[in-house]
C-alpha cells in the first residue's frame, strides 16, 4: 500500500518509491539520503506530529511535516 511518509505510525517501516516536489526542497531531501529505494523506519513523532524522527541509511534524521509529505512510501500492512 502506498502512503506518504508523514502518515506512517511509530515503528512502521517502508520503502521510498518516489520523492515529489521540485527545486531546493527536493534537492535537500536527496542530499540527506531520502532517495527512492531507501528503507525508512519511523522512530518518534512530536506531540503535534511535527517534526518526525526517522532512521534512514543507518542514521537518525528529523523531517518537518511538509518535507515528509513529499515522500511516497510503499508499506506492507
Amino acid at each position: 500500500m502506498q502512503m506518504k511518509l508523514g502518515e506512517l505510525e511509530i515503528g512502521e517501516t517502508g520503502l521510498i518509491k518516489k520523492v515529489e516536489g521540485e527545486g531546493r526542497l527536493r534537492r535537500r531531501l536527496f542530499d540527506m539520503g531520502v532517495t527512492p529505494g531507501a528503507v525508512v523506519s519511523i522512530k518518534k513523532k512530536a506531540p503535534l506530529g511535527d517534526p518526525i524522527e526517522i532512521t534512514i541509511r543507518g542514521y537518525e534524521l528529523s523531517l518537518r511535516k511538509d518535507e515528509a509529505s513529499l515522500v511516497i512510501m510503499e508499506v506492507e500492512k
